[in-house]
């Protein structure tokens, strides 16, 4: 699996990093520098789960306005910022699920469905692509969110583990059984 070098940064950015965050904690019209760094990809995060551009661009609006007015209690435990920001808009994206009654879309690509087929050591194929649509509709919400994060966005198991409020071993192990329920699924149809 190849690693997402947004999340595995060099000490020197992760001190330029922690400078931008004090200053914008003293002054909030320093947060551009984070704003501008994160924006791109927590819009990503937040329109691969919806199928409605428009309303992606509200919760990420939403998602930095609360990261701005909150951002004095953000504490580095040796994550990065983004950490911290994804977990704001996950929380964003299911408020506006309830808010406006809607179901969870599943954006992906073609690259990212044969990335998961390979990991069954099967060949990409019409049929294979279809059973892989089977089998992800037999999976829970929460299922499917570990596969998107660990597969799709090329999280560690850390930054899942701060993004969902859970421990690194327990996203480990969810992760592998959603995997697991996932290839059975796909073997079965």
């Amino acid at each position: 699996m190849s690693i997402n070098p947004m999340y595995h940064q060099t000490q020197d950015l992760i001190q330029e990093e922690m400078m931008w965050i004090q200053r914008a904690k003293a002054s909030p019209q320093d947060f551009g520098p984070l704003y501008k760094k994160y924006h791109e990809s927590i819009f990503r995060y937040v329109y691969q789960r919806m199928d409605d551009k428009e309303m992606a661009y509200d919760i990420v609006s939403q998602v930095f306005i609360k990261a701005l007015t909150n951002l004095n209690r953000y504490e580095n435990k040796g994550l990065p910022f983004s950490s911290w920001l994804f977990r704001i808009a996950k929380s964003e994206v299911y408020q506006s699920f309830r808010d406006n009654k809607t179901k969870r879309f599943v954006n992906i690509d073609t690259v990212q469905i044969n990335q998961i087929i390979e990991e069954f050591d099967e060949e990409i194929s019409e049929v294979n692509l279809k059973h892989l649509c089977y089998a992800l509709k037999m999976l829970k919400e929460s299922e499917i969110q570990l596969l998107e994060m660990r597969f799709f966005e090329k999280r560690s198991f850390k930054e899942m583990g701060e993004i969902l409020d859970f421990k690194e071993n327990n996203v480990k192990v969810k992760t592998f059984r959603a995997l697991e329920k996932l290839k059975s699924h796909f073997h079965t149809k």
